[in-house]
């Protein structure tokens, strides 16, 4: 359809360049982004004797960001807390459902080992020391985007490198990295 050979331009050609341009651009804004999380705080919930050693309950406030152009629905998953390479504890990940471009605090119950921890008693020393405690944290979880009919299943596995004052939980730094598998 293109031009006629008098020099005249189409403008069916010209509609369907535009829808063509238009659609490409959609799909290249509807492609998959891996989202975002950041740990806010780490909250002391309680302490439970568990013979012969006390482990600390906590509670992690994690900051989630969706950039994606559609609302997801994730399914509960447990995230592995290490502390120099040893499982620590464990955090749960709730099933839930976060909208499109949005950002939301998750609020994950959590559990440390004193017993493993105990096992690093020197460790623990020098980092209570220099009031920096390094914990890495790991979890997939899988879940589904919906848009209009299609549903679509995806994993993120999230690794998270946290600096951690031992005495007050302040959390001093951390490095962050998540990747979405489709």
């Amino acid at each position: 359809m293109g031009t006629r050979r008098d020099g005249k331009w189409s403008w069916v050609s010209f509609l369907a360049g535009g829808v063509s341009a238009v659609a490409g651009a959609a799909l290249l804004r509807a492609k998959p982004k891996d989202p975002t999380f950041h740990l806010i705080s780490i909250s002391l919930s309680s302490f439970k004797l568990n013979f012969p050693v006390l482990d600390a309950e906590l509670t992690l406030t994690v900051h989630v960001t969706n950039p994606n152009i559609v609302p997801i629905q994730y399914s509960a998953a447990t995230m592995s807390i290490y502390y120099d390479g040893s499982l620590l504890g464990s955090a749960r990940v709730e099933a839930g459902s976060q909208p499109a471009k949005s950002c939301q605090l998750l609020r994950l119950p959590g559990r440390l080992d004193s017993l493993e921890l105990a096992h690093h008693a020197k460790q623990f020393l020098c980092d209570v020391g220099s009031r920096e405690m390094v914990l890495d944290a790991k979890v997939d979880i899988g879940g589904t985007a919906k848009l209009l009919w299609w549903d679509h299943g995806f994993t993120i596995h999230v690794e998270s490198k946290v600096t951690v004052d031992p005495l007050f939980l302040d959390v001093v730094d951390q490095e962050n990295n998540s990747t979405m598998d489709l």
